[in-house]
């Protein structure tokens, strides 16, 4: 038999089989799929793709946000976050933090939400195994992540970053599983992918725009955008369901003006310093101002690190703009607490928690008129540009001007409690909403279903996963998230002899599986 007639009949046997599958489990979930997220009762898994202490917004955000939802009476919520073995940990993790085990990171991450919040969590930490991808700069499953939620907790999920999760997932469909699957989206993919040439540049950008709709179309119940900064996608409603910690809100976080305190420092910008996050912009916004205002000369305060620090501080120096770096700081940490103006110059984000804070410290924000900025553009003491010549307006006013005190609902919005009210509200489905047993109904959804018995066989196939960058013998979960060893799997994925692929194929109990063998 020929080579690709072999394929094709591996590739109908097990679509044949996922669809089997698909079935039984479909019988075997519980009756509740149109139930309301707010009935008693209900299980809630928030899953993250990065985990404190690695302080990105993909960390912070989901850990807060499954800490508030703990805190209500009705839902029983766990927070499943990524484990990195320790030579992963190092390319991540700040201060030279390092686990040994999960149930140090656990108790890591259980502090830090006491120390941001104010209260000791309630939710349970569950780790799934996963790897750091030093050329796509992001935390990505071993395994599926599915496998390790029991069927009898497998309520409700919360998938922070849908299309970060499921790029290659190989096993059990989300929405086969959970009853109600919410995607949150946190990053403009589309827009970092088309600004950066390592992710494959403007070519790629449209291919990455393919990729995340049909992974949301394919793994979501609904998707809540925080802006419109990012693509339309399948059953979409957007609504900004981030908030910022208690600390900021607080008037340790902010100059005393009842004891005569005031603002000291002047602008600042704060953040990952790569290309795609707003420094490019921020440099031709400063240059914008010193050809405008060469009298009136203006320094600003970069904290944060990244593999573009050089390069920009360089340009920098190269354009005459006083830009001085500095290590990366909590953003509560008091050596910024007296700075007046906070600058984002980023137009790639999809909403800014950093923005939202320094609002909170009752800074003044400076930042562009765009969708990204939306939510933030509703206070008073935002200033909008939509172009270098009204930023150096908005900057001359900030410096000569004082913030105004917030009210009492620009305080409330701002809150993490607000924002879960908020994410309770997208996330709720009423009946309609749902697809029914019609045969017009199962039809639409014949397609999605195909496509994802395509999606699962192929990243279940080695060399696809090699060549995508998921990693080598990473489609199978491991027994426990300490045994992978990603050092196997780099060397494995790394340069070395043409490899080949024998599949084999196997009858077991009314299944089909199969293996793929990697031979050097």
């Amino acid at each position: 038999m020929h080579a690709w007639h072999k394929a094709g009949l591996t590739a109908g046997l097990l679509l044949i089989s996922s669809c089997l599958n698909r079935r039984r489990r479909r019988k075997a979930r519980p009756p509740d799929r149109h139930r309301s997220i707010r009935e008693p009762g209900r299980h809630l898994v928030v899953v993250a793709t990065a985990a404190i202490p690695w302080m990105t917004g993909t960390a912070v955000n989901p850990c807060l946000r499954a800490a508030y939802l703990a805190k209500l009476d009705h839902l029983s919520v766990t927070l499943l976050v990524p484990w990195l073995a320790p030579q992963h940990q190092e390319l991540v993790f700040p201060n030279g933090l390092r686990f040994e085990q999960p149930e140090e990171q656990e108790q890591h991450i259980r502090s830090w939400v006491q120390k941001r919040a104010g209260f000791w969590p309630t939710f349970k930490v569950v780790f799934y195994a996963a790897r750091y991808d030093q050329h796509l700069l992001g935390i990505f499953p071993v395994g599926d992540c599915t496998d390790y939620i029991p069927q009898a907790e497998a309520d409700i999920a919360i998938l922070e970053e849908p299309e970060h999760l499921t790029w290659f997932h190989h096993g059990e469909r989300w929405t086969g599983k959970f009853c109600h699957v919410v995607g949150i989206l946190h990053t403009n993919y589309r827009e970092l992918t088309r600004r950066n040439s390592r992710f494959g540049g403007v070519p790629l950008a449209g291919l990455n725009h393919m990729v995340n709709f049909l992974a949301c179309s394919i793994h979501c119940h609904k998707v809540i955008k925080l802006s419109d900064a990012v693509q339309t996608l399948p059953r979409q409603v957007t609504e900004n369901v981030h908030g910022v910690a208690p600390g900021f809100l607080q008037p340790s976080a902010r100059p005393n003006r009842e004891a005569g305190e005031g603002f000291t420092q002047g602008a600042y910008c704060l953040g990952k310093v790569v290309w795609g996050k707003g420094w490019e912009e921020l440099l031709t916004l400063l240059d914008a101002h010193k050809r405008a205002h060469p009298d009136k000369p203006l320094q600003v305060d970069g904290y944060g690190e990244g593999e573009a620090l050089n390069a920009i501080r360089k340009k920098a120096q190269k354009q005459g703009l006083d830009l001085k770096f500095f290590s990366r700081r909590d953003h509560l940490d008091p050596c910024l607490r007296n700075y007046k103006i906070f600058i984002n110059a980023s137009t790639s984000d999809v909403v800014a928690t950093t923005s939202l804070e320094a609002l909170a410290m009752n800074k003044w924000l400076l930042c562009a008129q765009h969708p990204c900025n939306a939510f933030a553009a509703r206070f008073t003491n935002t200033l909008t540009h939509s172009c270098p010549e009204q930023f150096a307006e908005n900057l001359l006013h900030a410096q000569t001007h004082e913030p105004a005190p917030l009210s009492e609902e620009e305080l409330r919005s701002l809150g993490w409690e607000s924002a879960t009210q908020r994410l309770l509200n997208a996330a709720e489905m009423q009946e309609s909403d749902w697809p029914s047993n019609s045969l017009i109904s199962k039809a639409a959804g014949a397609p999605r279903a195909v496509v994802w018995s395509a999606w699962n066989f192929l990243y279940g196939l080695e060399p696809v996963r090699i060549m995508s960058c998921a990693g080598a013998h990473t489609s199978k979960t491991p027994l426990s998230v300490t045994d992978y060893d990603p050092s196997q799997s780099d060397s494995a994925a790394g340069c070395g002899p043409r490899r080949r692929v024998r599949v084999r194929l196997s009858l077991s109990w009314g299944s089909i599986t199969y293996a793929a063998y990697v031979r050097a």
